[in-house]
């Protein structure tokens, strides 16, 4: 948090993260340097008006003391002495201005540095440049796991992924795997569920949708006691040749969230809303993991969802969601890990700001041989399901305030109504190979 200085010290006023929380160090929020910065700006401010106030006193003292200059000579009591306190006044309301002033230019100091800061480490980013600090952490990263670290990936991606939505329609055309297409829902089943209305109790619903099959969501309708709340759960990234290329979270879901701002999944979703009885102005939650955090935030900065539906809050796990801006009363959490570098894959850190809190865990992993790491250690849902575990016990400012604001948008939780639905797309149409012979240009068997 800001260190205050005290008068006559002659320090500067510093703004800092919140120190780690065990193996969790947590950045943005009620607690985060924007606020802080914010804060500090608000309170300049006010040090400016009454420094301005204190400059209107001072110079009617001094009216005053001048007026008083022709009682100079009458008897001390009546004369002089009025012409002396009134002039230790003006110096004492003097004195008052200008440490108030001195405190204000301090204060913009610190946001001056801070921006320089931050201007100096996005220069350092597109330039592939870190600390030796970082750079030891990725080595030693990628030594333990085989993988990049969030912060290697980030360096990687930072380019490259502002190329996505320009280089999409080649990507679709060249790879039919990856179209997207127009995206249904079918209404599978509704099951009674008793809900636990924490992070780690919405991620476990996200591990038992895909437990459930290819494709699926869920739509959680919560009696709040003042209403009803829904609740969208999103799965990862499922590659599987079964699915013939139907499934719209394969790695064409990839291509739709972060090239098309999940137009595809999102209209399937919100025809799910409307399948699973929630009414126009009901508060949403969404949640993801994977690639489902993409699509769950996307949902969040949807304007055709917002005239509809009050999404009020967003929890992803292990996802790069830093490019998309929800609007600023959607209160949103992210848990990432050091090692994982798919939130990485993005090419940039979350953004440290008021409704948008991400959490990291430190703690070190490791892969053995012969082990399936899948996409890293990192990535498990199994380790973010813990650091939700850890969050509901954390004592962290901003991690209160975000559990808090989850709290007041679903309840206690308890009997609820999970409404499932299998979303599916057009299979891709067969990839033609023409096998020819080299020498005699003629098919060859199995050609098609």
């Amino acid at each position: 948090m800001a260190d205050a200085t005290p008068s006559g010290t002659g320090g500067p006023i510093h703004v800092s993260p919140p120190p780690p929380d065990g193996n969790l160090t947590i950045s943005g929020g009620v607690g985060g340097i924007t606020v802080q910065l914010e804060e500090l700006d608000m309170g300049a401010g006010r040090l400016d008006a009454l420094a301005h106030r204190l400059a209107e006193i001072e110079a009617a003292l001094f009216t005053a003391w001048q007026e008083l200059g022709t009682y100079q000579n009458h008897p001390r009591v009546t004369g002089t002495a009025a012409l002396i306190a009134v002039g230790e006044a003006r110096d004492a309301v003097q004195k008052v201005r200008l440490e108030l002033q001195r405190t204000s230019g301090q204060v913009r100091s610190c946001r001056w540095d801070y921006q320089l800061a931050e201007s100096s480490a996005h220069m350092a980013r597109m330039l592939g440049l870190s600390s030796p600090a970082v750079e030891l952490q990725k080595h030693v990263d990628f030594w333990r796991t085989g993988f990049l670290n969030g912060d290697a990936t980030e360096m990687l991606a930072a380019k490259a992924v502002t190329l996505l939505p320009l280089i999409k329609p080649a990507v679709e055309t060249n790879l039919p795997g990856l179209r997207t297409g127009p995206v249904t829902a079918t209404q599978a089943e509704s099951v009674p569920i008793d809900l636990d209305p924490s992070p780690a109790g919405l991620l476990e619903r996200v591990r038992l949708v895909e437990e459930r099959g290819s494709g699926f969501i869920e739509v959680i309708e919560v009696n709040t006691g003042g209403g009803k709340a829904y609740v969208v759960v999103v799965p990862g990234t499922q590659v599987k040749e079964s699915d013939g290329g139907t499934n719209p979270f394969n790695l064409g879901g990839i291509v739709d969230g972060l090239g098309a701002h999940s137009e595809r999944v999102n209209a399937a979703v919100l025809e799910s809303l409307r399948a699973a009885g929630a009414e126009p102005g009901a508060d949403v939650v969404a949640v993801g993991y994977s690639q489902g955090g993409i699509h769950a935030m996307n949902l969040a900065a949807d304007e055709g969802i917002l005239k509809e539906y009050n999404v009020k809050y967003v929890l992803t796990a292990g996802s790069p969601v830093s490019r998309i801006t929800p609007p600023p009363d959607v209160s949103t959490l992210h848990l990432e890990h050091r090692t994982d570098w798919v939130p990485g894959s993005d090419g940039l850190p979350n953004p440290d700001a008021r409704n948008r809190v991400t959490v990291t865990m430190t703690n070190d992993l490791y892969v053995r041989g012969g082990e399936d790491a899948g996409l890293g250690p990192g990535h498990r849902l199994s380790g973010y399901e813990e650091a939700a575990r850890q969050i509901g016990a954390s004592k962290d400012p901003s991690l209160l305030h975000s559990t808090a604001v989850l709290g007041g948008v679903l309840g206690v939780g308890g009997a609820a109504t999970a409404t499932r639905f299998s979303l599916s797309k057009a299979a891709p149409p067969p990839v033609h190979r023409d096998r020819r012979d080299p020498f005699s240009g003629q098919p060859q068997p199995g050609a098609r």
